[in-house]
C-alpha cells in the first residue's frame, strides 16, 4: 500500500515536470527567484499562463512564493526534488523477501555473487560454508510439517536451479531436510 502511494506520488510528480515550460520555469528558478511576470517575459507566455504552471509546481512542492512589495517571488524548492529524487532511488531498489530481510552481510554477499536478481542459483560454490547459504537461501520454499514427494521437490527446486539432484541430496546431506528410504517422501526440519 505505502509503496502504491509513492509510486503514484512519482507519477504525478513526473507529471507535473512533463510540461515543457513548467520544466523551462524550474530551469529559470534553480537559478534564482523570479516574479511570475518576469517568467513570463523569459518563456514568452502571458501572466495567467505562468500563474497556472506555478499553481501545479506549487502543489507538487516544487515552488514556493514570498511577498515582495507589490509582487510575488517565486523560488525553487530544492528539497522536493531531492525528496522526489530519494523516492525515485528507493522505488528502483527490488523489495527484499522477508527471509532476506535478516540476512547478515556475509549472505547477502553470497546471494549476490551466487545468484540471479530473481533468486535462481547461477553456480555453486566451493565452499561449503558458502553452500549452506544457497540451501537456506532454498529452505523457505519448504513448509514445515509438510511432506513432499521428491516430484514436488524437484518442481521447487528447479525453480532455483535445473540441478534439482544436487540441490536436494545436499539439503539433505546438510540436515535441513530429511527423507523415507527408497524414494519416499521430503519434510523440512528445525533450521540450522
Amino acid at each position: 500500500m505505502e509503496r502504491d502511494k509513492k509510486t503514484s506520488d512519482l507519477v504525478e510528480f513526473f507529471k507535473v515536470l512533463g510540461e515543457p515550460n513548467r520544466l523551462r520555469i524550474v530551469g529559470l528558478l534553480a537559478q534564482r527567484a523570479y516574479t511570475a511576470e518576469q517568467l513570463g517575459a523569459a518563456l514568452g507566455v502571458g501572466a495567467s499562463t505562468v500563474s497556472h504552471h506555478l499553481t501545479r509546481l506549487a502543489r507538487a512542492g516544487l515552488v514556493s512564493a514570498r511577498s515582495e512589495s507589490y509582487y510575488n517571488l517565486y523560488s525553487l524548492q530544492t528539497n522536493a526534488l531531492s525528496d522526489m529524487a530519494k523516492t525515485l532511488l528507493a522505488q528502483a531498489q527490488p523489495v527484499r523477501p522477508e527471509s532476506e530481510q535478516e540476512l547478515s552481510d556475509y549472505d547477502r554477499k553470497v546471494l549476490a555473487t551466487f545468484t540471479t536478481t530473481d533468486g535462481r542459483i547461477k553456480t555453486f560454490p566451493m565452499q561449503e560454508r558458502k553452500f549452506r547459504v544457497l540451501l537456506r537461501h532454498i529452505l523457505p520454499s519448504f513448509s514445515h510439517g509438510v511432506r513432499y514427494t521428491e516430484k514436488r521437490v524437484n518442481e521447487i527446486l528447479s525453480k532455483y536451479n535445473d540441478d534439482t539432484a544436487r540441490l536436494r541430496r545436499w539439503l539433505v546431506d546438510f540436515g535441513y531436510m530429511a527423507r523415507e528410504g527408497g524414494g519416499g517422501k521430503y519434510w523440512r526440519v528445525d533450521e540450522k
